[in-house]
């Protein structure tokens, strides 16, 4: 069985589906509302959420008669977590290389060749 996190980037691979998260942001919806701006039926827009819940990422509740798709927002910090952890991990090395380029950057400075197409001595 596949991990939580790995079933949400896999759901979320998928533009449509992206979009239907954007738009439950706002406010949860009704499948029949969540697909009037595509042009697929509601049922295709049904098997997407079905995706999206399955993932965790979703949930569907009992309305009276309606069935309103909620945005389960935990599993959406349990994504941003995992990639802030390895943003950070990517911005240090980052700062690394900064600091390596300038360090060289300023050996080349001080080299013979340099010195003489300055006019100094070393």
């Amino acid at each position: 069985m596949t991990d939580q996190l790995s079933r949400a980037f896999a759901a979320l691979a998928d533009p449509t589906r992206r979009d239907i998260v954007a738009r439950l942001t706002v406010a949860d919806a009704t499948l029949t509302a969540l697909a009037e701006p595509y042009d697929v039926s509601v049922q295709a827009v049904s098997k997407h959420v079905k995706v999206l819940e399955e993932a965790g990422l979703v949930s569907r509740s009992k309305d009276a008669q309606r069935r309103p798709v909620h945005l389960e927002a935990e599993v959406l910090d349990l994504m941003t977590k995992w990639i802030e952890r390895y943003r950070r991990a990517a911005e240090e090395r980052f700062s690394r290389l900064d600091v390596v380029l300038a360090e060289m950057d300023g050996a080349d400075a001080n080299t013979p060749q340099q010195n003489a197409v300055r006019g100094t001595a070393s």
